[in-house]
């Protein structure tokens, strides 16, 4: 079957943040490629379902994802803040997996970084991941990696 247009072809799993917040692990398919999409859902009164706040992610960077989390130890007191692998998307743009700390709270950041001549940093592509999730961080992508290397 030809994969042509949108559709979620596995629910991974969901990390639940707070009251109305989740951030849920999707195997997606669009235009022949399939990819992890890492995203924050909202539920509220006014409003159901996905925010801006994601990213996604092709298999090999899911993969090589999974690897460096397992690196990581279970005492989350112990993790330093630091870069933890950066991965070409293609010419001028990678995601980097890096620890970091904002005001006393530490987090996974998956993000996009932009470098080319017309601009070096941060895009608005990426999601924050709580450091306190640490192990159901590491099973989502192991599950994530587990389906894409069973389903080439």
């Amino acid at each position: 079957m030809a994969i042509s247009s949108f559709s979620i072809l596995k629910q991974i799993g969901s990390i639940k943040i707070d009251e109305g917040n989740e951030i849920r692990f999707s195997v997606d398919a669009y235009k022949q490629s399939r990819y992890l999409s890492v995203r924050k859902y909202l539920k509220s009164e006014t409003y159901s379902g996905p925010t801006k706040a994601g990213i996604t992610l092709t298999s090999e960077v899911v993969i090589k994802i999974a690897k460096a989390l397992a690196t990581l130890p279970e005492d989350i007191n112990s993790i330093k803040d630091g870069e933890l692998g950066k991965y070409a998307r293609r010419q001028g743009l990678a995601i980097v997996l890096r620890v970091s700390s904002f005001n006393t709270n530490k987090g996974i950041d998956i993000r996009q970084w932009q470098e080319d001549e017309t601009y070096t940093g941060w895009t608005k592509k990426g999601i924050r991941l709580p450091l306190e999730k640490l192990a159901e961080i590491k099973e989502l992508f192991r599950l994530s990696a587990e389906y894409f290397e069973g389903n080439k």
